[in-house]
């Protein structure tokens, strides 16, 4: 594996950082329970039901994921009954303010583009 001298990687090998970072857009929930989480912490319940179209396993798989790679944390409260609210830790708050608002912003002003280059390329192969 071959580093350069600021700790990225020159070729794209298994353990390169990029890919660390990359992997965090690759699961298709992923971001959008985060965007979701930005307002603030949230039980499993009110997630869910504030994100479209996701189903209890996808949910339950993204915030594994997220609590794994410590961008989220689980808070238990010792209540009756008992609850759980999921927030952003600090560098889950980093993400989300970071690389995911510049895709927002990039989206926001390009998306027309993309979605022009992907009609033509549909119309083509038809």
């Amino acid at each position: 594996m071959a580093r350069d001298t600021d700790g990225g990687c020159v070729d794209f090998v298994a353990d390169c950082r990029l890919r660390l970072g990359t992997d965090l857009f690759t699961h298709v929930w992923d971001p959008v329970v985060l965007a979701a989480l930005t307002a603030g912490p949230r039980r499993r319940r009110a997630l869910r039901a504030s994100i479209g179209g996701i189903s209890d396993k996808a949910l339950t798989e993204a915030l594994h994921r997220l609590v794994t790679n410590g961008l989220t944390e689980r808070l238990s409260y010792a209540e009756a009954p008992p609850r759980v609210d999921y927030a952003l830790t600090p560098l889950g708050r980093s993400f989300a303010d970071g690389p995911m608002r510049a895709l927002a912003e990039w989206i926001t002003r390009y998306g027309d583009e993309l979605f022009e280059a992907q009609e033509r390329m549909r119309r083509a192969s038809a």
